[in-house]
């Protein structure tokens, strides 16, 4: 009687192989993502939420960012929301940081700010997210307090538009203390020559850097 043939082959578990697969698509997703290649790393991790059912705060981060430097910002504030509820406090900080810079580019100023603060609220040790909440906030104080100088300044007379154009000309021959001695003199006859507040301004500075 022949030889008989023994098996060597192992038979490995389900959940062993799945584990393997598991590990090496993680690995995949980090690499992408460390090599900036961001289109790929975005498809890599959404490999582990669609074929590995994976689910978490951190994997819904690294799909934020992944597709926030792909450049595809709506997708990344969804990723983002997921992952700013997590119970981990300064990994919901960081979501709520990167929403606000998302909105902050959008020009959605107030909402972003909003974003900022939410960060904060969750990690006050977030000096990023400090930072860019005190950076916007000083900015839409300024901008309100400009929208409003704008609101207040006069509708200029033909009498003011006629001295400013003679300022105009003072200007380009660089006799800048005459254009504002003129502006200034002009002032005295007619409030609305204020509308041209900036432009005296400038005009001092000028004129003072000339005088050192």
């Amino acid at each position: 009687m022949g030889k008989w043939t023994i098996a060597i082959l192992l038979i490995l578990p389900a959940s062993w192989t799945k584990t393997t697969r598991l590990n090496r698509a993680i690995e995949v997703a980090e690499k992408s993502y460390a090599e900036a290649r961001y289109e790929d790393a975005a498809k890599d991790h959404l490999v582990l939420v669609n074929e590995f059912e994976q689910n978490s705060p951190a994997l819904s981060f690294n799909l934020g960012l992944s597709h926030q430097f792909a450049t595809k910002p709506d997708e990344a504030s969804t990723w983002y929301d997921q992952a700013s509820q997590s119970l981990d406090k300064p990994l919901a900080s960081m979501a709520y940081n990167q929403g606000g810079v998302i909105l902050g580019d959008k020009k959605e100023y107030q909402a972003a700010l909003s974003k900022f603060q939410s960060a904060l609220i969750q990690d006050p040790t977030n000096d990023v997210a400090r930072y860019n909440y005190e950076l916007l906030a000083r900015w839409l104080k300024r901008d309100e307090e400009r929208k409003q100088q704008e609101q207040n300044k006069p509708e200029p007379s033909e009498f003011a538009k006629r001295k400013k154009a003679e300022a105009d000309r003072l200007v380009e021959q660089f006799r800048f203390k005459d254009a504002l001695d003129l502006l200034e003199d002009a002032l005295k006859q007619d409030s609305t020559v204020a509308a041209y507040e900036d432009f005296m301004s400038s005009l001092k500075d000028v004129v003072e850097i000339n005088e050192k």
